[in-house]
């Protein structure tokens, strides 16, 4: 009974499996035509023609020679009623279940064929992950480090940029203090500009010179020998020019003789 419920279940688990080319370059699932080899290999339609065309013919799969005349066939993997009907028709009871058997041997071979291609795919991906964990780890790693010193280098910046804050203020300070000392001498200045300004207003210049012998211009009294600014320094009337003008010599006597005599 156990055995019975055995091949049952897997007879149930075959009947859901669909066969695939077993072309590496293939793997496509079958239908309509195959081609089956006697090494329990089988192939789609385009794969088997193209392959066992020539002379002499060999498994893409298992590299196997296929030189008898029935190691290769082209079946149909779906037949028609009629077909089913007559395959096996006039055959002994054991050659039909020796002709069963072998079927279901292909069937099982080709379920275990995908079951180990599978745990392959499988292992290889599994062994594929562990690489890129190990890779994902040491790029961790290495990120990690370069994050550290840029944290470091943050750090640094930070108390760079930190420095040219206070800098910048003590700057900023002072540059406010030269600026209200500017506005104050600025201040001044104008405060002096405009003092200077209202005292030249009320009391303008006096003339550079001016003495008591100093009189009012005048073209017709002025000398002859002085310059247009000669007045500036003195000036002279008609009774002044007259009295310094005007001199006496020695009186001599008129009876003294100048000749000495010998």
């Amino acid at each position: 009974m156990s055995n019975t419920g055995a091949n049952s279940r897997t007879a149930m688990s075959a009947s859901k499996f669909t066969l695939l080319c077993n072309s590496h370059n293939c793997r496509t699932k079958l239908s309509g035509f195959a081609w089956v080899t006697a090494c329990s290999h089988v192939f789609c339609d385009q794969h088997g023609t193209e392959e066992f065309s020539r002379t002499p013919a060999i498994c893409p799969a298992c590299s196997s020679m296929l030189s008898g005349k029935l190691d290769v066939l082209r079946t149909e993997l779906a037949p028609s009623e009629q077909y089913k009907a007559m395959v096996l028709v006039g055959l002994q009871p054991e050659t039909v279940l020796e002709i069963s058997h072998k079927a279901l041997d292909f069937w099982t071979y080709q379920v275990n064929q995908e079951r180990l291609l599978m745990e392959y795919s499988l292992s290889r991906a599994g062994g594929q992950v562990l690489q890129m964990e190990k890779f994902m780890i040491q790029q961790n790693q290495s990120k990690e480090l370069e994050l550290n010193a840029l944290r470091g280098e943050m750090a640094s910046l930070k108390k760079v940029l930190e420095e040219y804050k206070r800098k910048y203020s003590e700057v900023l300070e002072r540059l406010n203090e030269r600026n209200g000392q500017y506005q104050k001498l600025q201040g001044l200045l104008d405060s002096l500009r405009m003092h200077t300004l209202g005292t030249g207003e009320k009391d303008p210049i006096s003339h550079p010179f001016t003495t008591g012998l100093v009189k009012p211009r005048s073209s017709h009294n002025s000398p002859s020998f002085l310059g247009p600014e000669g007045d500036r320094f003195f000036s002279l009337g008609s009774e002044n020019a007259k009295t310094f003008f005007q001199f006496s010599t020695p009186t001599r006597d008129r009876t003294q003789t100048f000749i000495k005599k010998n």
